[in-house]
């Protein structure tokens, strides 16, 4: 089958989010063709260009979400009507203004709910059937209208109140905001020879991504699969705290709002762990609609240092990762301080890089800390000190693979006061090693009962935690071994690319007929692709002796062309 795969900041770009995923997943793939539509974050990352491709992407189409060029559609006087009627009914949602809204029954806040939303949905589809008519909308959410129609939606009646003191500078960085997110309305990307062409389109994300995906299914009925290993609405709130109220609450209500038309419109919605399950369904999202897939990871980088786990470091602690505030290696160095009073032999290896500037300074932080808790310990006068904490990067003569860092200690230690999916304890798992963590994000979920978990920002259990695994070597040996073979079951790249596979058959096959597509011979294709190409068999004509007066009319009448929709007959809907 044909795949539309929606991505936003990511692939196929050299970097960004879930690039790497997206690769594995198209390479798994095989079998099916994907078209890729990708909205780039940035002039850096267009720069920098693509991954190299593999044969079964069909094609690749782009856009910028960081600038966008007038479309200098003019409007005309009835669209300009409509473009504020629209604009004005999403504005009144986003600020909880009831002018002109539908009466809920009896006030109840289920049909309230549910009338909001079909409100957001009306504008939002309102203004992409006018962008597509019109040619694009980009001159008409950057004008002065779009303001005064936000503007008046804040002072309507029954406005929350944060919207009712928004001043023009907060307006205008609404409305920016809103211009950037529904550029998406304007692309050429919707027609029968685009998106309509796809037998499904996966979005490697909620928020931006996910928006071409509502309107291929709005206008040609294409069906929707979301996936989000990182919650987007979750992101936006946690990555916009220090703008002004007003700002703050229109942008979440607008970003809630499209989130859950995106639930409420996919056929299916996953996940990469229960923790970002449950903010789904926090955020609007069906439960029955909801699965769990795992990220997958390439084992065999780690298959060797997993066969072969005596070759730990008995008496050293590895902590793997980005170096960041997050991840609260203050609170590890205050653990190893107390590790280092009962266990005076053990080492501790801190190996990663800095994430940005924060990040860097947030190293040095911790360089100075680990020098003032453990000055330099000499066995005689005449010899040189021995810090027992060392900070590393992967790639040089000591560790140059990841599975490297993780070989050289018999423990693996994670201690984040804020985590997602915890990449470097599946790593470590992999390896066979041991780990103690800090109970966060998806921590428990992914190690199981393989390893010891302490609460965050806790230095003396997670100093208890390590001593107790340092001091019985027959405990680390049977917990890393169960830690490499929940991993190798749960969390590797081929469970990932089944699971997929199984979900794509399975919209499709829900999914009603909405075009004949026909093949060179003019017989009738299921799929713009076979779904199993892989079997040794040609799709072709039923020979006359085997069709049958009973058989299905859209086997047996006149095709008609791909561009052409016709109706599904009742027996395959």
């Amino acid at each position: 089958m044909r795949i539309g795969l929606l991505t936003e900041g990511g692939y196929p770009y050299v970097s960004g989010d879930a690039r790497l995923w997206c690769d594995r997943l198209v390479r798994g793939l095989g079998q099916h063709e994907f078209d890729v539509y990708a909205l780039s974050r940035s002039q850096h990352q267009e720069d920098e260009g693509w991954i190299p491709l593999p044969p079964n992407v069909r094609r690749v189409r782009t856009a910028p979400l960081w600038m966008a060029e007038d479309d200098e559609a003019v409007l005309g006087r009835r669209a300009r009507r409509r473009f504020t009627e629209c604009f004005g009914e999403l504005a009144a949602v986003l600020s909880g203004g009831t002018e002109g809204a539908p009466i809920a029954a009896k006030g109840s806040s289920a049909d309230t709910s549910t009338s909001e939303a079909d409100r957001f949905a009306n504008a939002l589809y309102g203004l992409a059937e006018l962008a597509r008519e019109e040619g694009g909308l980009v001159g008409a959410l950057r004008s002065e209208a779009a303001v005064r129609t936000l503007e008046r939606a804040c002072r309507a009646p029954g406005a929350h109140r944060a919207a009712r003191e928004a001043r023009v500078p907060d307006l205008l960085a609404v409305a920016a905001h809103l211009e950037r997110a529904l550029r998406p309305l304007s692309l050429d990307w919707y027609e029968d020879a685009g998106l309509g062409a796809v037998d499904l389109c996966h979005a490697a994300s909620g928020g931006p991504a996910a928006l071409p995906g509502l309107l291929a299914r709005h206008f040609t009925g294409v069906p929707l699969l979301v996936t989000e290993y990182g919650v987007r609405l979750r992101t936006h709130y946690l990555t916009a705290p220090d703008a002004p109220p007003a700002v703050r609450s229109l942008l979440a209500a607008f970003h809630g709002r499209l989130a859950a038309e995106a639930y409420a419109r996919a056929e299916i919605v996953t996940s990469g762990n229960t923790h970002a399950r449950r903010w789904q369904e926090r955020c609007g999202a069906d439960r029955e609609k909801l699965r769990t897939v795992y990220p997958g990871m390439d084992a065999r980088p780690f298959a060797e240092v997993g066969e072969s786990p005596e070759c730990a470091e008995p008496d050293t602690l590895v902590w793997v990762g980005r170096v960041e505030p997050a991840k609260d290696l203050v609170s590890l160095l205050h653990a190893f301080a107390e590790i280092r009073k009962r266990q005076p032999k053990t080492r501790l290896r801190i190996v990663g890089t800095p994430a940005g500037s924060e990040g860097t300074a947030y190293l040095g932080h911790c360089r100075t800390l680990a020098a003032q808790l453990f000055p330099d310990e000499a066995e005689g006068p005449h010899a040189d000190g021995d810090n027992p904490v060392s900070f590393e990067e992967i790639g040089g003569p000591e560790l140059p693979a990841p599975a490297d860092a993780y070989a050289s200690g018999a423990v693996t230690v994670l201690s984040s006061v804020v985590e997602g999916f915890p990449v470097s304890l599946v790593e470590a798992m992999l390896c066979g090693r041991v780990t103690v963590s800090t109970d966060v994000g998806a921590v428990v979920e992914v190690i199981g009962g393989t390893g010891l978990v302490v609460p965050p920002r806790n230095p003396r259990a997670l100093a208890e935690a390590c001593v107790a695994l340092l001091r019985d070597p027959e405990r680390r040996a049977r917990l890393g071994a169960a830690a490499r073979a929940r991993a190798l079951e749960l969390f590797t790249v081929e469970q990932n690319i089944e699971a997929f596979h199984g979900i794509y058959l399975e919209i499709v096959s829900r999914a009603p007929i909405r075009r004949v597509v026909l093949d060179e011979a003019g017989a009738p294709l299921p799929f713009a692709v076979p779904a199993e190409d892989h079997v040794p068999i040609r799709w072709a004509a039923p020979s006359p002796s085997l069709v049958t007066r009973d058989g299905p009319g859209w086997a047996t009448g006149r095709p008609v062309r791909a561009t052409t929709p016709v109706p599904a007959p009742e027996g395959a809907r």
